[in-house]
């Protein structure tokens, strides 16, 4: 799946800001408090509301008045467009507003587009947990075929329609949407999580916190050793003297992480290693997983990295959104921006409070510098991205 446009209305400093034409590899920049967080809490909303249910991923964000737009009563409205994985466009519309003090979902459409000027297939419709879904899908995109459909009502109006209906394999466009999200990342990585000794047992993709970096190390020297073997080099190119990292048991049955510096016989646990060695190290586990999450999404990933590692980083991002998976990073680094190309860099500009979306490659002058030689890096700590460092 790859994500074409994002959609926002109503949430936070969002009260429309539209995303269009994004790339494999996504990397927004702006001043403290024009959104940054705020964009990538989005794909943790979608995730929370189809976990869990709608009323709930509000909540835990303060409730419905603390998330939707100042002075907008709503709905709070999400759409995203994207490829799924037979190449159709489609669109998923949600829409949530709060009624006598509760929150429920307001309008829930997903739909393709049948040919290029066809009418769109609603293959989920619903409004206040009853609607309608397609139940001929397999004969989708045949023509003559007109779509048969039939009437659902959901025991809760806060959950989604996609978690309801996206547990019967009657309904494989649904499901495989709502797999999607589901298999989602957002990073919320903490350095603190990742140092103590874990729990041995079976882990196969690192967490949001980083918490399981030693189990996932774990399964990938066993089962991937040559993801493992990249993960090694990578790190012995990028931190000086990591010449071996293991995943040592302990007597009462944790893991804990040892680097092993050429310089000195015994490895060192990762207590005593430093900050910037344990993220390079959860970073690349996470980037050479075998199996690439459809989205990734990062916030600040230059904290604790030396700024010559930078340029390398976002080029290993980059290979991971060639792999699959599509990769959305928030930074305040000109040295990681100087690893990137102006189409993938998009800024955020707060005008009367609410923020504007642009896109780099949209501003000649930007093209015309690039072309001359300049990066993307050197450019933005010049100020030459107007509107997106601090006033």
């Amino acid at each position: 799946m790859r994500i074409e446009q994002i959609e926002i209305k109503n949430y936070r400093s969002f009260r429309h800001a539209v995303f269009d034409d994004l790339p494999p590899m996504v990397v927004v920049v702006g001043a403290n408090g024009t959104g940054k967080s705020t964009l990538l809490d989005v794909f943790n909303f979608l995730k929370d509301a189809l976990t869990q249910n709608v009323t709930m991923a509000v909540a835990q964000r303060g409730g419905f008045r603390e998330l939707v737009s100042r002075g907008e009563k709503g709905p709070i409205g999400i759409t995203i467009k994207f490829r799924e994985s037979g190449g159709r466009l489609a669109t998923y519309e949600l829409e949530i507003v709060a009624k006598d003090g509760r929150v429920s979902v307001e309008r829930e459409v997903l739909h393709y587009r049948k040919g290029q000027y066809g009418r769109p297939w609603h293959f989920v419709d619903f409004s206040g947990g009853i609607g309608t879904a397609i139940t001929n899908e397999s004969v989708y995109g045949q023509e003559e075929v007109k779509e048969k459909r039939a009437e659902y009502k959901l025991d809760d109006p806060s959950v989604l329609a996609i978690k309801g209906l996206g547990q019967f394999r009657e309904f494989q466009v649904v499901s495989e949407f709502r797999s999607l999200i589901e298999n989602w990342h957002v990073s919320d990585f903490h350095i603190a999580d990742a140092r103590p000794s874990s729990e041995a047992g079976h882990a196969e993709h690192l967490s949001n916190r980083g918490d399981n970096v030693a189990q996932v190390a774990q399964y990938l020297y066993e089962n991937h050793r040559e993801c493992f073997d990249q993960v090694l080099k990578a790190m012995s190119q990028r931190v000086p003297g990591v010449s071996g990292v293991d995943a040592k048991p302990t007597e009462d049955g944790r893991l804990v992480l040892r680097f092993q510096d050429g310089s000195f016989k015994d490895p060192f646990i990762a207590r005593y290693v430093s900050d910037g060695t344990i993220k390079m190290f959860a970073y690349l586990v996470l980037l050479y997983d075998p199996k690439p999450h459809p989205l990734l999404a990062i916030e600040e990933p230059e904290n604790q990295l030396y700024p010559e590692l930078l340029i390398e980083l976002a080029e290993e991002f980059r290979n991971y959104a060639r792999r699959g998976g599509q990769i959305f990073v928030s930074t305040h680094s000109p040295d990681f921006l100087n690893g990137t190309e102006l189409d993938e860099i998009f800024w955020l500009v707060k005008k009367g409070g609410f923020t504007t979306v642009r896109r780099a490659s949209d501003s000649e002058l930007l093209r015309a510098l690039v072309a001359e030689g300049d990066l993307p890096g050197a450019l933005w700590k010049q100020r030459l991205f107007e509107g997106a460092g601090p006033q």
